[in-house]
C-alpha cells in the first residue's frame, strides 16, 4: 500500500495552501482534488478581495497559480475522490473512487462546503452571470444596481444588509409569511429603507440575454389569489444555507448538527489525533478564501509539529 506522511483531501484555497506548507516542510504531501478541482471559488468569475491582486484576478487563474506553487514544493496533486476513510488506527487508510488505498500518518481535511440552491435550471445557466451564493465575494460587482436575496434566515438578512450598503435596491424573496431570522436581524432588514421583503414568494426562474435581467416570481403559490409576475433585477443571491462536504467522516469525527467538523479551540485539530480540518468544512461563519487559506497553513503546520513530536 502506498504511504505518505501527509494526505490532503480537497483542493480549494485551504487544501492548496496546506499543500504549499506541507511541501515546504518536506512532508511530500499527496493531495486528492475531489469533485470540484479548485473548490467553490472556481464557480465565480473575478476575485477582488484576495491580497496581492490590486486589479482583481480570474478565480480559476488564481487557483491554478496556487496549485502550481504547491507543485513547485513537491506536492503530488491528483484527480480523484476519497470515498472512504479508516481513522481507527494510525497510519490512517483512505480509499479512492478507483479503489486505490493510501496510508497516511496525518490527514488534512479541506473538503469545503456547498451552497444550497433552489434547484432551478436557470441557476446553472446564469452561474457567474448574475447568480451568486456569496454576497461578500460578489456584491461589489453590483454597486448601485438592483439585486434579490433568496432566504429568510439570519444568513439572508446579513447578506441583504451587506448588499444594501452597496446596491441601489435589495429585494428579499421569502417563501414564508415571516422571517425566521433572530429578532435583531429581522429588525435591521425591516428598518433598512433599501430593503423590500417579498413574503410568501417563490422563484420560478430567471431571464436575461447576456446575464440575469430579472426573475419570474409567484406570490402565494397554489392559493386562490396566486399572482405571477416578473421582477427586474441585476443580481440573484442565494442565502438558504450551506452543506459541508463531510459525509464520509460522519461517525468518525466530532461534528455539529449540520455536519461542520468541530476543531479544538482556534486550532485545526479534530477529535482524532493527527487529523486536521481546514477551510469551509470546519467554518460555518466566514466562508472566505483568505480565511480558508490561512486555516490550510495552520493545518499543515500542526501536521508538521505532530509528526516531529
Amino acid at each position: 500500500m502506498e504511504h505518505t506522511k501527509c494526505l490532503i483531501i480537497g483542493s480549494g484555497p485551504a487544501g492548496y495552501t496546506a499543500a504549499i506548507y506541507a511541501g515546504r516542510a518536506n512532508l511530500s504531501p499527496i493531495e486528492y482534488c475531489g469533485i470540484q478541482t479548485g473548490g467553490q471559488l472556481t464557480q465565480t468569475t473575478i476575485v477582488e478581495n484576495f491580497p496581492g491582486y490590486p486589479e482583481g484576478v480570474d478565480a480559476n487563474q488564481m487557483m491554478m497559480e496556487i496549485r502550481q506553487q504547491a507543485e513547485r514544493f513537491g506536492a503530488d496533486i491528483r484527480d480523484g475522490i476519497i470515498t472512504d476513510v479508516d481513522l481507527t488506527k494510525r497510519p490512517y487508510v483512505v480509499t479512492t473512487d478507483r479503489g486505490e488505498q493510501v496510508e497516511a500518518d496525518t490527514i488534512i481535511i479541506a473538503t469545503g462546503a456547498s451552497a444550497k440552491y433552489l434547484g432551478l435550471d436557470d441557476e446553472k445557466k446564469y452561474n457567474g452571470q448574475g447568480v451568486s451564493a456569496c454576497a461578500t465575494c460578489d456584491g461589489f460587482f453590483y454597486r448601485k444596481k438592483v439585486v434579490a436575496v433568496v432566504g429568510g434566515g439570519d444568513t439572508a438578512c446579513e447578506e441583504a444588509n451587506y448588499l444594501a450598503g452597496l446596491c441601489q435596491k435589495v429585494y428579499m424573496i421569502v417563501r414564508k409569511p415571516f422571517l425566521r431570522a433572530s429578532d435583531i436581524m429581522r429588525k435591521r432588514v425591516e428598518e433598512n429603507p433599501k430593503i423590500e421583503i417579498l413574503y410568501e414568494t417563490n422563484t420560478l426562474g430567471l431571464y436575461g440575454e447576456n446575464g440575469v435581467e430579472g426573475a419570474h416570481l409567484v406570490w402565494r403559490k397554489g392559493e386562490a389569489d396566486e399572482k405571477r409576475y416578473d421582477l427586474p433585477i441585476d443580481g440573484f443571491f442565494l442565502a438558504i444555507g450551506h452543506k459541508p462536504n463531510t459525509d464520509i467522516f460522519r461517525g468518525k469525527l466530532d461534528m455539529d448538527e449540520v455536519g461542520y467538523i468541530k476543531t479544538q479551540g482556534a486550532s485545526p485539530r479534530t477529535s482524532v489525533e493527527g487529523v486536521f480540518a481546514a477551510g469551509d468544512c470546519a467554518d460555518p461563519s466566514y466562508r472566505q478564501a483568505i480565511v480558508a487559506a490561512a486555516s490550510g497553513c495552520k493545518a499543515a503546520l500542526e501536521a508538521q509539529w505532530f509528526l516531529n513530536r
